[in-house]
Parts: structure tokens; sequence; C-alpha cells
């Protein structure tokens, strides 16, 4: 045991590192997904060990351990390769900005002071950062570039990050220019909301939307919302962004409840970090809707599965407050998180969305029908409808509505189109 594990911090050490990482590498080359080393070297440590002694500088490597590696996943990788020099493994990065996010986590984390005994302590920390198989293709080669990567953040004044390559360096600049450019999107009217019909399969109407926000940047053109909604809740900007989308897919429901069906409903997604903040949001939301003189049954709360796991009380409160207003809530991309059913029973959920994972191989992988039968039939009976997301052949809507699947979502009726588009393909579904 204490051949592969560092004494001290319980990280392991520098022989079971490189044993990871070899795995790791041929995990990289079966998948073809990224992954990124970092190394990372603990600024004015040999200062506070000198000046402190060799116990305080003890407590403070067990205490740099465990921040750096709340700042990771439970897939990655911390080790202690020895004196105040940590390594972090990151695997399967499918999106290099993400990389970018952790070296800022462990940076602000590491310059927050230490409370050592009576003593305080500040230190700071420089990473160096390199990619598998992109900058290279061996261990030795990944330990030469995170190394050199280090001391040009050394060099660059400490406490800070830098990348061996260009490729994840630009990553970087094109993440804070993001930033800085959704700062100033909302009062620059460059969103839209698109909405994209849900399908009643039995009788082939369109009852329902879904509302999704697209950013139509001045320069990039058309921005991902998988690149910029994640950036929006670290920032703290998906609060005004998820109220302008509330607002402006109310006023869409509105009119097409009056003009075309009453019962219609716009499902909206939010985000957890919006359950999480302080202040009751929905009390704002309910005196809109009572604003504009619209039901709560017209509006649907699309959240994930993550958060009613990680359910609290205020969490509680806020799908109670939901379900007081007729307000109706859908579980989305539901079976990719770890489940608890449990909370099925625990809250009351209106519709499961089936993730698109399941339904892309319909057609091809049995284990992929038998699971989306068998969420169907758990959730009918509970009482809770199914929406089938990703449905873009004849085969695949076939197949589920022979699953008894309640409704469908996908490119095989409408990709995601602006109001107005989709108002006219509202108004052709009426009358055919």
């Amino acid at each position: 045991m204490q051949a592969n594990f560092d004494t001290l911090t319980g990280l392991p050490n520098r022989r079971m590192f490189r044993e990871r990482l070899e795995q790791e590498i041929k995990k990289s080359n079966r998948s073809s997904t990224p992954i990124a080393l970092m190394f990372i070297d603990l600024d004015h440590f040999k200062e506070v060990n000198d000046t402190l002694g060799h116990d305080i500088g003890d407590i403070l490597l067990i205490e740099a351990s465990r921040r750096i590696s709340d700042c990771v996943r439970a897939t990655d990788i911390v080790a202690r390769l020895g004196g105040d020099e940590f390594t972090v493994l990151l695997t399967e990065v499918e999106d290099v900005t993400s990389v970018e996010r952790i070296a800022q986590s462990i940076t602000q984390k590491l310059a927050t002071f230490f409370q050592l005994k009576e003593e305080v302590a500040y230190v700071s920390a420089s990473i160096g950062i390199t990619l598998y198989p992109n900058d290279a293709t061996d261990i030795e080669g990944l330990f030469k570039n995170a190394d050199q990567a280090m001391y040009v953040a050394k060099e660059q004044g400490r406490n800070r990050h830098s990348y061996f390559t260009h490729a994840l360096q630009e990553a970087a600049q094109t993440r804070l220019r993001l930033i800085n450019d959704l700062r100033g999107a909302l009062a620059g009217n460059q969103f839209m909301v698109h909405f994209q019909p849900i399908v009643d399969m039995a009788t082939g109407r369109i009852n329902k939307a879904e509302a999704l926000i697209r950013w139509n940047h001045p320069e990039r053109g058309l921005v991902s919302p998988a690149q910029f909604i994640p950036l929006a809740e670290e920032t703290g900007l998906i609060l005004e962004i998820g109220d302008w989308v509330f607002y402006e897919s109310m006023r869409c429901a509105k009119r097409w409840r009056t003009l075309y069906n009453p019962v219609f409903q716009v499902s909206v997604n939010k985000s957890p970090i919006q359950f999480y903040k302080d202040g009751d949001e929905h009390a704002v939301w309910l005196a809109h809707l009572r604003d504009i003189d619209m039901p709560g049954e017209g509006l649907v709360i699309e959240i994930t599965e993550g958060l009613l796991l990680d359910s609290n009380t205020s969490i509680n409160g806020a799908l109670l407050t939901l379900r007081n207003a007729d307000i109706q809530v859908s579980i989305d991309d539901f079976g990719t998180g770890y489940s608890s059913l449990s909370y099925l029973k625990k809250f009351d959920i209106d519709y499961l969305k089936i993730d698109q994972s399941f339904v892309r191989h319909l057609e091809i992988d049995h284990n992929d029908l038998v699971l989306c039968e068998a969420i169907i039939v758990m959730a009918h009976k509970l009482g809770i409808k199914v929406v089938a997301e990703g449905v873009e052949t004849e085969r695949q809507r076939d197949m589920l509505a022979a699953a008894e699947c309640d409704y469908a979502q996908g490119y095989l009726y409408s990709k995601p189109i602006p109001a107005d588009e989709f108002e006219e393909l509202l108004k052709r579904n009426l009358s055919a």
C-alpha cells in the first residue's frame, strides 16, 4: 500500500500516478478522447516551511491536497510527486474549456489563506498544462511539457497557469473573450428564443414546444448554447438571461394560446444556479404570469435529474410553489445522470424526457429499445408522461409509438426555429 501512496497526504505517489497515466493513455487511444495533465507547484512554500517549521508545512501540504482534490471530478486523478509538487490528470476531456475552469478553480483555492494551527500562511500555485495526444504521445513527453509550461507560469509572475500548446492557450483566450462578450449580449439584443415542437404521438398535433436560447454574436455568428450556457452559469449571468428567456417564451405562449390552441404549453429550461440563488425568483415569475393573465398550465419548467438528487429545503419549496401555481415540471435528459428513482416518488414530476442518446440507436441497438420501453412503462405506472428527444427518423417514431410513448421531439418534425416560423408551423399543423 505504502509503495503506491504518499504517506503524508494519502494521495497516489509518483509511481502509482505513472501507472494510472499509462492506463488512461490506453483508454484515450480507444475512445479518441483527449486527457490533460497538470503540474502544480506551490509558490512560496519554502518560506513557510523555513519560517514556521516542517510540521506546519506538512499541515499546509495536507490542506493543499484536499483543496486540489475538491476542484476535480471523481474520475480525475490527483497525486503528490514529492515536496510541494502535485499533479492532476483530467480524463476524458470532451471540451478543453473545462481544463481552463479547473485550473482557475485550483489557483483561486490555493491563493486563499491557510489557517495552520495558530498561524496563517499564504501561498499560491504555478500550474503547467499539457494535452494528450495533441502535445506528446508518451509519458516522458507529457511530463516534460507540463514541467516546461509550469516554469513559464512561474516566470510570468506565479499564481497563474500556462499551457504548453497554442491550441489550449487559444481556447483559454477565446473563453475569456466570450465571457466578456456575454456580459453585453443581453443589452445588445443578441439573444433569440427558438422553439422546437413537441408532438403528441397519438394525434400528430403540436400542443407543446420547448424554448431554446440562441446567441447571434455580431462577429462569430451563432454561438452554441453548449459553449455559452456553462459560462453564463459560472459568471452568474444565467440569472438575468434565464429571466429574459422566460419573459419572451411566455409572451409567445400567451399569443399562441389565444390565437390557436387554448391548452398550448411552452417548456422553459431552468438551470440549477437559478434554483440555488437567494430570494424567491418564482414569486417574480408568478407575478409576471398574473400580469399577462397567463395560467400556470401554459408553462412547463425543465430541470435536470442532478437538481433533484441534490435536493434541499429551498428546492423542495420551489417545486411546491410551482405545483401550487399549476406549473408542470419535466425532467430533462432522463437516464443520463446517476439516477435515484426515489425522487420520482418524492416529487410531483409531470414529464420525463428520454435522452436522445437512447433514441439515436433505437433501430440498431436492442438494449436502447428495451431501456426506452422500461422508462415508458415505469413512468406511466407513476402517472408521468414521457417525451422522447432526438427523434430523427420515421422508424424511430414508429418504434416509440408502439412502446406507447406520449410525445416526440426532434428533427423529424422540425429543428428549433424562430417564433414567427414556429407560428406558421403551428397554423399548418392545426389545419392539417
